[in-house]
């Protein structure tokens, strides 16, 4: 089993090194799952497509954590690198926009401001 924190350490030619061995491996359990290898093979099968996983997940951090470095301090971000969250939030208005009032509105108000009594 290959840990996450050992392959964050690793470049990238080898972490593209390893998963093709990993793959490599699976399609001969696979093999040896279908012509009736032994137990322990088949059993392995889980634990290299966890490892497939782990290679993949470290490989795309690692990229994704390099876009970010060259595009910080640009003035626009890539989609996918901008925050998810809902279609409903990204539309939102922003706090600002929230607390602006129109000029009829604040005319409104200091015209017809609430009376004070006391």
């Amino acid at each position: 089993m290959v840990k996450a924190t050992e392959l964050r350490g690793k470049s990238k030619e080898e972490l593209v090194n390893l998963l093709n061995d990993n793959r490599k491996e699976l399609s001969e359990l696979a093999v040896a799952k279908v012509t009736g290898g032994a137990a322990s093979k088949i059993a392995k099968i889980k634990s290299v497509r966890k490892n497939i996983a782990r290679i993949l997940t470290v490989h795309n951090q690692q990229q994704k954590e390099g876009i970010r470095k060259a595009v910080a301090g640009s003035k626009y971000i890539s989609k996918d690198l901008r925050m998810k969250k809902t279609r409903a939030m990204r539309r939102a208005l922003t706090k600002k926009e929230l607390g602006q009032k129109t000029l009829k509105q604040s005319k409104k108000d200091t015209q017809f401001s609430q009376r004070r009594y006391a």
